[in-house]
């Protein structure tokens, strides 16, 4: 018993040691002199605190929705009341700093959950996800139609290759949910013989279905919202559709391209470079915009899960079985 609850407070430590460390890497990469000059001449002015104030209270509204879909996608596996999965949401976007492309997320979310559910509930995590990817595909597809103009013949290929990706993860979305009690068999059944679920019957309702994808959606809207407003408070201009559609592209590609920790900074900077180049905004307003946005969305969300992870009983079963 001692030494699991050792291991538990040396878990604990080197997520948070991690989590910092990755943090503080980005910051130092991204906070140029060029940028804090910026930042301090847009924030600090009555509209720029109004703006900052205005995105800072986004957060909320951005994971609350996020927790109360993450708590109706779980409910047919086991109903949790919505601060617990709010501690869910939060725990994982913390402990998903430390893999490329959030890999660990599901980590944290599954320990509140009781373990002979946590295989299905890691499969239902990762369609949630595509649930939310869905919507980032879908409206970043229909800005990719407004702006092929603006792709020249050489990037055709782009074009191609997003819009093929993007019709990947959408039907591999809709067999997840034609399948889904056989998905969910398979994985319990690989992960325990005590987990069969061939008496389980897990099923995305229509209403269900309109439940996500609307909760998705808004969800989608608000950090669309988000980096428009972060964008507007360090280069002052009229909305355009070039700038919307941007947003949208931007959202599709960082989305679709993995993303390696050393080299996400630098890859983010040059798709924000090609999909804003006819906006006549600055390339360092773009990386502020979005570096901001990661904090504001990401790092203050990650120090709340931390929180709720140090009060946590660290259990990562994935059986009810010893």
């Amino acid at each position: 018993m001692q030494r699991k609850k050792i291991l538990s407070i040396l878990l604990k430590l080197l997520i948070g040691l991690g989590s910092i460390t990755v943090v503080y890497i980005r910051l130092k990469s991204d906070l140029t002199p060029e940028r804090l000059s910026l930042l301090g001449a847009s924030a600090f002015s009555a509209t720029g605190v109004l703006l900052f104030l205005l995105c800072i209270s986004f957060i909320g509204v951005n994971w609350g929705l996020e927790s109360y879909k993450w708590k109706l996608v779980t409910a047919p596996v086991e109903s949790v009341n919505y601060k617990t999965a709010l501690r869910s949401v939060y725990s994982g976007i913390c402990l998903g700093n430390l893999a490329p492309g959030r890999a660990t997320e599901f980590l944290a979310k599954i320990i509140f959950f009781q373990p002979d559910n946590r295989p299905k509930i890691t499969v239902l995590h990762f369609i949630n996800s595509m649930f939310q990817f869905s919507i980032t595909i879908i409206v970043g597809l229909i800005a990719l139609g407004f702006k092929l103009h603006s792709f020249g013949h050489e990037y055709s290929w782009i074009v191609y290759a997003t819009s093929a990706a993007g019709l990947v993860v959408i039907t591999l979305l809709a067999l997840c949910i034609y399948k889904i009690n056989t998905l969910l068999g398979f994985i319990s059944k690989k992960v325990s013989k005590k987990n069969q679920v061939e008496h389980f019957n897990y099923s995305f309702t229509a209403k269900l279905l309109m439940q996500i994808f609307g909760l998705s959606l808004l969800r989608y809207l608000v950090f669309f919202t988000q980096l428009n407003l972060l964008i507007y408070m360090l280069h002052p201009q009229a909305l355009s559709l070039s700038l919307l559609t941007g947003v949208a592209l931007y959202f599709l590609f960082t989305s679709l391209i993995p993303m390696i920790s050393v080299l996400e900074a630098a890859i983010r900077a040059a798709i924000a470079l090609v999909v804003f180049k006819d906006t006549g905004i600055s390339s360092a307003a773009l990386a502020l915009s979005t570096v901001i946005l990661w904090f504001l969305n990401i790092v203050i969300p990650s120090g709340i899960g931390y929180y709720f992870l140090l009060k946590q009983n660290f259990n990562f079963k994935l059986s009810g079985t010893k």
